[in-house]
């Protein structure tokens, strides 16, 4: 049975008030499908009888296991390959430079999903720049849900995920294959920090990053909340770090103190210094 209108509008206010994110019109089908495991898990027959108890009982622990169902989770290694080409032409020996003397390189990726996003990153680290063996090197990858968080965790994916953006050569230099998973190894997942974060709610970071990717979620939250998560992320920008959005967003008519700069092929922003 397809969930009603009114079923459909109850999840999405849901959802926004969890987490911020807006749900477009005519997901009815993936809502329903990322459901039904939640239903089960909680000895209900069907969405149905889900909603029902989540409209009865209010409960916390539920409404955030639906939200966390129901984000998009649409992610690859290399994704949009130009930033990481950035990263590694100029950001990074910039970076270096800058930090000589403390000898640190923090980098935030936001709303890391499933983990390819930092894994390339620690895979762009470990290949381009030996150097920064002996710098303290971190990555935090943050992300709403526990089950995406658990995944980046574990650093495994299947033949189908390594297919998707990964070239052959970093496959068989940084994974180990255990029949059709492979599975990062220590050299990248030790760079990496998993961390539970909901973009729209209180943040617990507070050391500042060279680095912040925060690409392809945006366009899921309404200006205002955009506004605010970007103000909240430039305070943990230094000064000369580097911004990255996805390539179908924007931050005209947000009123950020940002400029824009384009290195090769990609558009990342800095603090105005105006």
């Amino acid at each position: 049975m397809s969930l009603t209108i009114t079923d459909i509008d109850f999840v999405r206010d849901l959802v926004v008030k969890q987490s911020g994110n807006i749900l477009r019109t005519g997901q009815s089908d993936m809502i329903e499908s990322r459901l039904i495991p939640i239903a089960r898990s909680a000895g209900l027959t069907n969405v149905e009888a889900l909603i029902a108890e989540l409209k009865r009982s209010k409960s916390p622990r539920l409404s955030d296991q639906v939200a966390q169902a129901v984000t998009v989770n649409e992610t690859s290694f290399f994704r949009d390959v130009h930033p990481f080409n950035a990263l590694r032409s100029r950001i990074i020996p910039d970076v270096m430079k800058e930090n000589e003397a403390r000898r640190d390189l923090k980098i935030w990726c936001a709303a890391s999903s499933s983990g390819q996003e930092p894994y390339t990153l620690a895979m762009v680290i470990r290949e381009h720049f030996p150097t920064l063996s002996d710098w303290n090197v971190r990555i935090l990858a943050t992300d709403i849900s526990e089950k995406m968080l658990d995944k980046c965790r574990s650093g495994e994916y299947s033949q189908l995920e390594v297919n998707r953006g990964l070239p052959a050569r970093n496959l068989v230099r940084f994974f180990d294959r255990s029949g059709s998973v492979w599975t990062a190894k220590p050299e990248l997942r030790n760079l990496i920090d998993f961390q539970k974060l909901n973009l729209t709610t209180a943040w617990p970071l507070t050391t500042p990053f060279d680095v912040i990717f925060i690409r392809n979620v945006l366009i899921y939250f309404d200006q205002p909340t955009k506004a605010e998560i970007l103000r909240r992320t430039l305070r943990l920008l230094r000064p000369n770090g580097y911004l990255f959005i996805g390539s179908a967003e924007t931050i005209i008519g947000l009123g950020l103190p940002l400029k824009r700069e384009e290195i090769d092929g990609t558009i990342c922003y800095r603090h105005h210094s105006d």
